[in-house]
C-alpha cells in the first residue's frame, strides 16, 4: 500500500492512503527521518499471530483471576 504525506500539522502528519486518498493523521515521530511533504511512503500491515495468541492468553488469564477474586 502507498501513502503520500499531504502535509504536517504541528506534531502530526496527514497521510493520504491509496487511490481513494483515505486521510489518516499520524504522529510525525513515526515517519522515517527526513520524510517531507509530497513523499510517497510504502506501508505494510502484517498480523503478528504469535503476539496475538500471547495477548489473548494473557487477557484470558487476567479475566480468570478477576472472576476468582469476585467469588471470594
Amino acid at each position: 500500500m502507498r501513502a503520500v504525506i499531504d502535509r504536517f500539522e504541528e506534531s502530526h502528519a496527514i497521510l493520504l492512503f491509496g487511490d481513494d486518498e483515505v486521510k489518516v493523521e499520524l504522529p510525525r515521530v513515526l515517519l522515517p527521518p527526513g520524510a517531507a511533504e509530497g513523499d510517497i511512503l510504502t506501508v505494510t500491515f502484517q498480523i503478528d499471530y504469535q503476539a496475538t495468541r500471547d495477548q489473548k492468553r494473557k487477557v484470558a488469564g487476567l479475566l480468570d483471576k478477576l472472576k476468582k477474586d469476585e467469588h471470594r
